[in-house]
């Protein structure tokens, strides 16, 4: 069986409700903050393909650092966008669950439900 791993930054309130989530189900799993284990570009990229994403679909379009390089990432190709993301992980949605050949953007938190 494969183990559920959650790719968050703790502070995060959905990131949060997704991991008590699974301990109230007796749920064995694995948190990674990606701030202190940063993606690579070939994990970010096996997790876009596993969620079926493109880079630009997985932006933060809502903090300071998308709204202050709006602009120049408009202007970017997917993988450009990837080299960003991994550069500034505040432009990476969360959380971002995987398990085995399986990942989703578990936003909103209840996505998770039909997961597994």
């Amino acid at each position: 069986m494969s183990k559920i791993t959650i790719y968050e930054k703790p502070t995060c309130t959905t990131c949060r409700k997704v991991a008590k989530a699974f301990s109230e189900q007796g749920i064995d799993f694995q948190k990674v903050n990606y701030y202190i284990e940063p993606f690579t570009k070939s994990k970010l990229k096996s997790l876009l393909a596993k969620m079926k994403m493109r880079p630009s679909e997985l932006l933060r379009k809502n903090d300071d650092v998308y709204k202050n390089l709006k602009s120049k990432i408009e202007k970017l190709s997917e993988d450009e966008i990837l080299d960003l993301m991994v550069k500034n992980p505040n432009l990476v949605q969360r959380p971002i669950v995987e398990k085995g050949d399986i990942a989703i953007l578990a936003r909103p938190p209840e996505r998770i439900r039909g997961l597994f």
